[in-house]
């Protein structure tokens, strides 16, 4: 699986972004659970333009599909990064151990989340990783374009 290249700056991403959750609240007349609107509505009373932004970055995430997902434990197939790339994951459970490997089974950084949760880590060298997941629940994997972010 080959990560998809950032195509959109943030600026343009963020506009993008408010106009998809805005047109988002129904398909064929069926509401979505947790209408995005609410959300979205909080970022637009936000004056300060980063802040609005990253309100709309961050809402955006929690609509996009994750790369990787399961329970308990299970290793993916490989996949090629060509620049830095965030890797960012969620676990339901009190234990989540992700080990990101190189192609000959080396170990390039251990992650862990206790307690359930969410964080990041940034693959900052292009090539072919793939991930090593232990958790005890069900779990949750994205490869996001870098972007500003404070990490590792």
């Amino acid at each position: 699986m080959r990560a998809a290249p950032h195509l959109l700056g943030n600026a343009g991403f963020g506009c993008i972004a408010a106009l998809m959750l805005l047109a988002l609240p129904c398909v064929d007349g069926v509401a979505f659970a947790g209408d995005p609107r609410s959300s979205v509505q909080t970022c637009l009373g936000i004056a300060a333009d980063s802040e609005r932004l990253a309100c709309y970055d961050r809402e955006v995430r929690n609509l996009v599909a994750p790369t990787f997902s399961g329970r308990l434990s299970k290793t993916t197939d490989r996949f090629q990064i060509d620049g830095p790339t965030v890797l960012r994951y969620q676990s339901d459970g009190p234990i989540f151990v992700l080990y990101l490997k190189a192609p000959d089974d080396t170990v390039i950084q251990n992650l862990h989340i206790g307690g359930g949760g969410e964080d990041s880590y940034l693959i900052d060298r292009p090539g072919t990783y793939y991930l090593d997941v232990s958790g005890s629940e069900s779990w949750r994997i994205w490869l996001e374009p870098q972007r500003d972010m404070k990490t590792n």
